[in-house]
């Protein structure tokens, strides 16, 4: 027998309310592909689907999953089902199912699908009911397919962190996921979706560094006997004189 959802008062109604003031740079950026879109501002689109599910830490060259990206390319899917793709892919559970409790998970895909902070402890109980009877594809299924994700961001939307001003801030709040990366380790390991974007400019410095001179050796022993015995032949079939 399913246990049924809880019923959990809203603790405020800020983010569902359409704010009269003038956007600035902490409007979110909304993506969308309600019209057709050129490649590159589909690249952007997915870039920001990964962005929101994954957050910043986890945009990794092992977090991509080309066959979605390929259906959304073509059309055969949503922005809605590639989202849901990457929220049940193999890599999203590892790195975030497999590692947290119930309540921390159900807090975080909230927050990534949703787009807001969980309302109370009654609701995080409640989603957390949901995901220990239904299982991780069940889950993200209700959050998908509820009347709050279709009014805010349809089919087309990627997810977005809804603006809530309260009366005791001046400003909105914070992303939920902040954490800088500064150095070339992680920039390296971003997920490139545009094919023009897999092939980076030749690095000697960064060759000669990293490079597995072994396997170097032997290529080049390689092309060396292959070279030898090329010429050899063709002495023997042209011989001088």
């Amino acid at each position: 027998m399913t246990i049924p959802l809880l019923n959990y008062p809203s603790s405020s109604q800020n983010q569902r309310v359409i704010g009269y003031e003038v956007p600035g740079d902490e409007q979110p950026m909304i993506y969308s592909c309600e019209n057709l879109l050129s490649p590159s501002e589909m690249d952007n689109l997915i870039m920001a689907a990964y962005r929101q599910i994954f957050n910043e830490q986890q945009m990794t060259l092992s977090s991509r999953q080309v066959y979605l990206e390929s259906q959304l390319r073509s059309g055969q899917i949503t922005v809605r089902d590639f989202i849901r793709g990457l929220a049940t892919s193999d890599v999203f559970r590892t790195r975030n199912y497999d590692s947290n409790n119930n309540y921390r998970f159900v807090q975080m895909c909230v927050q990534r699908i949703l787009g807001r902070e969980v309302y109370n402890e009654r609701e995080k109980f409640s989603w957390s009911i949901v995901l220990a009877t239904k299982g991780l594809k069940g889950f993200i299924d209700d959050l998908l397919n509820s009347e709050e994700y279709i009014n805010n961001f349809g089919y087309d939307t990627v997810p977005f962190q809804q603006r809530r001003v309260l009366p005791q801030r001046t400003q909105g709040d914070l992303p939920f996921a902040r954490m800088a990366r500064y150095d070339e380790y992680y920039r390296d390991k971003l997920p490139k979706t545009s094919i023009y974007g897999q092939f980076a400019a030749f690095d000697w410095s960064r060759f000669v560094r990293e490079a597995d001179w072994k396997n170097v050796a032997g290529v080049i022993m390689l092309f060396a006997v292959i070279t030898i015995f090329t010429l050899l032949i063709g002495y023997g079939l042209n011989p001088i004189g």
